[in-house]
């Protein structure tokens, strides 16, 4: 009877012990190489749809720095509480955002008559459905931050409502769609 009760014991404590390090591996792993996002507006259209599921490394910017083109996402800065009804007073987003790089440090970024421009030669965007139907700019991106967009131009509350986002609140880069299967994407 002792030889059946220490048994159960180990075994009770192999699964303790198996579900504390998936859990621990699990918290490791969200918090410093990757987390699962979903797509939930339609500002990154046609690139992103609502409702896609993303993988977000959080590697690459550990040792590199982000590229223009980058689809990334990061915590907004208090200012982006100007894009939501609300009742005073305003709260802070506390949501994750998800949009494109397009101004880099030092860069200045102006968007007219349609077009972006960096450093007043118009930026080429393949990926844009539509053209911006606002003027911004021209703003100099400050050290240390980045001028994001949404894709989908026209229905994006982005730096050219709120201004750039500071480097410290970028969390990763997009890295592959994993849903739906049928869209399925490593690049962006």
């Amino acid at each position: 009877m002792a030889q059946k009760d220490k048994k159960e014991t180990n075994v009770w404590q192999e699964t303790a012990s198996v579900i504390g390090m998936s859990v621990f591996f699990a918290i490791v792993i969200r918090t410093f190489i990757a987390e699962a996002r979903y797509i939930p507006s339609r500002s990154m259209v046609p690139t992103l749809e609502v409702g896609d599921r993303l993988m977000i490394e959080k590697l690459s910017y550990r040792f590199g720095q982000p590229q223009r083109g980058d689809i990334v996402v990061f915590r907004p800065p208090d200012e982006a509480v100007k894009c939501t009804p609300h009742n005073p007073p305003p709260t802070p987003i506390k949501d994750a955002y998800i949009k494109r790089i397009v101004g880099l440090p030092g860069e200045t970024v102006e968007v007219r008559k349609g077009t972006v421009y960096i450093n007043t030669q118009p930026l080429e965007e393949d990926y844009l459905e539509e053209a911006p139907k606002y003027s911004f700019g021209p703003v100099t991106v400050e050290e240390g931050s980045y001028l994001v967009l949404g894709d989908n131009r026209n229905e994006s509350c982005d730096s050219h409502v709120w201004g750039v986002v500071p480097e410290a609140k970028i969390i990763g880069r997009t890295a592959v769609r994993f849903f739906p299967f049928n869209r399925l994407s490593l690049s962006f």
